[in-house]
Formats: structure tokens, C-alpha cells, sequence
């Protein structure tokens, strides 16, 4: 079976052997498999911190974080209840159906819609479809936001909020170059002072490195994106995500040498969608070949 359900898991294979492990809590991706061309033999392509908690105690510190309906420290006047990320990452979502299951790919459908804990922290209607689809040599994560509302009044009843994928990707950090991120503006997160960490820069360097602490927001950053190192590298492209976060810290989540986060985002400002209206962003993460 391509598709199967255990202990709030979700487990997609690929008939050439590729792999996607899925927990419904948070709709995080905790393992994406997969081989190459040249070397088939799939192996882990994600990194989960050997400290993570993947019994849904609390959101996973790895893998492929759904954040919504804000990045960060709320700033968003009908978010103020939130916790730093939103409650994407830390709600049981439930299993849809089976979007696609043939020879080239398999696909699944996770769905969250307001409950009371919800409701009590955000009172905004939405409902939230995430598609996650494996292919031979890659894994796309599809989020689908929907306005809900059933207002007709004017101003209409907007829904407007931020969405980012949190991609850990496994990788030898003090090697990894990402691309091509030169001349885009960005905001460097580890200045010690607010003003400076609200300052726009210009980035500088063909590749970015992320060999010391790097917590950096780009954006209108182009979407399409190279993360390699020696002997390999992956390339994300995106829809409707006009940002991207590059992170690392100095601390450790397990082994900060073994992986680096390229996170494709909504997360300068808000995407806004009318009442009945769907916004729907996408990542495609692709191996190097």
C-alpha cells in the first residue's frame, strides 16, 4: 500500500522506493527519503533533532514545520493571542483522502478547521488543507488556506495571515551555499538591538553561508532557490511565497552541523483573501542529480 495510517502517522512509498513519514499532529513532515540518479538507494533527506518530541507533546523540532497563522512573535492586531508561530504546527489535523496514487506519484490530504481551543486564541473562519505529494526524486507541500466567512459586509471580512514551510534540510552545514540570494534585500534577525534587526540590508555575497549564527529574512526573494554542498544539494521552488528564511543557530538542536533551514514564507507583511476566497502556497523540493 502507498498510503498507510498508524499511531497518527501517515506513510507514503513511492513504487521506486521513496519515502514520506507525516504526523498528523502539526501536519509535520518528519522523514523524506529519497535517492538520486546516481545513487538510488534513498536515503534521509530532512533533519529531525535528536531532542525532538514526536508524540505530540509539543511541535517538532525538525522536519517540515507548518507555520500559520503568523512567523514569529505575533504583530497582527487578531493575532495577539497566538504563541510565537501561530497554532499550525501544534494541532491535530485530520486525514483527508488520497489525492493521487499512479506510478509517478503519491499524494495525501491533511484538512484543519477551527475547534474551541482555537477559537479561543483566534476567531478568524478559515479552513486549511495541506497536500503533501512524493515523487521518485522529490516532495512537494502544497497549503491551501481558505476564507471561510459568509460576511457580505463592507469592508469584507478578510483573512489575512502569514505561512511559511520551516525546511530543516539535512546537509553539512559549514559547507552549504545557498542561491541566488545576491543584491535581494533582506533582515538580519541576530542583531542585538530591535531598530538594527528591522534595518534593511542588501545581500552582498553570491552564496550564502550559514557558518556562524544566521537567522536572516529575505525578501521578495525570487523564488527558486539552490541549497548545495559537495556531492549534493537540493533546489526549492515556490508558489506564492514570496519569501525565504535562511537559519541556523549557534545552539544546538541535536547537531547544528548537520543541517541548515531554507524556509520559503509569506512572512513580510500579509497575505489577505476574501470571504469564499483560497490562497494556496507551494514548495517543490527536488534532489540534485
Amino acid at each position: 500500500m502507498p498510503v498507510k495510517q498508524a499511531s497518527g502517522k501517515v506513510t507514503l512509498t513511492h513504487a521506486k522506493g521513496s519515502s514520506v513519514e507525516l504526523l498528523l499532529y502539526g501536519a509535520t513532515v518528519i522523514s523524506w527519503k529519497a535517492g538520486t540518479i546516481a545513487e538510488p538507494q534513498p536515503i534521509e533527506r530532512l533533519f529531525v533533532s535528536s531532542k525532538a518530541a514526536v508524540d505530540g507533546s509539543k511541535p517538532v523540532r525538525g522536519g517540515i514545520p507548518v507555520i500559520f497563522p503568523c512567523f514569529g512573535p505575533p504583530s497582527h492586531p487578531e493575532h495577539m493571542k497566538l504563541a510565537q508561530h501561530g497554532f499550525a504546527r501544534n494541532e491535530v489535523w485530520k486525514f483527508d483522502s488520497t489525492v493521487i496514487d499512479n506510478d509517478e506519484s503519491v499524494s495525501v490530504r491533511l484538512t484543519l478547521e477551527p475547534t474551541a481551543g482555537i477559537i479561543a486564541k483566534y476567531d478568524k473562519p478559515f479552513r486549511l488543507a495541506y497536500v503533501v505529494t512524493l515523487a521518485e526524486h522529490q516532495i512537494s507541500t502544497d497549503l491551501h488556506v481558505t476564507n471561510t466567512s459568509t460576511s457580505t459586509a463592507y469592508p469584507p471580512d478578510n483573512l489575512e495571515f502569514q505561512a511559511l514551510f520551516h525546511n530543516y534540510i539535512r546537509a553539512p552545514a559549514n559547507d552549504v551555499l545557498v542561491f541566488p540570494l545576491q543584491n535581494k534585500s533582506y533582515f538580519d534577525k541576530t542583531e542585538a538591538s530591535e531598530e538594527a534587526r528591522n534595518k534593511s540590508k542588501v545581500e552582498t555575497r553570491a552564496g550564502v553561508d550559514v557558518r556562524q549564527f544566521t537567522d536572516s529574512v529575505y525578501e521578495d526573494a525570487g523564488g527558486k532557490y539552490e541549497v548545495t554542498w559537495p556531492g549534493g544539494g537540493v533546489e526549492i521552488t515556490v508558489r506564492e511565497l514570496k519569501d525565504v528564511v535562511v537559519w541556523n543557530p549557534q545552539q544546538d538542536l541535536g547537531r547544528r552541523e548537520r543541517y541548515v533551514c531554507v524556509e520559503p514564507g509569506y512572512v513580510r507583511g500579509f497575505a489577505k483573501i476574501e470571504p469564499g476566497k483560497t490562497w494556496i502556497g507551494q514548495q517543490v523540493i527536488s534532489l540534485d542529480q
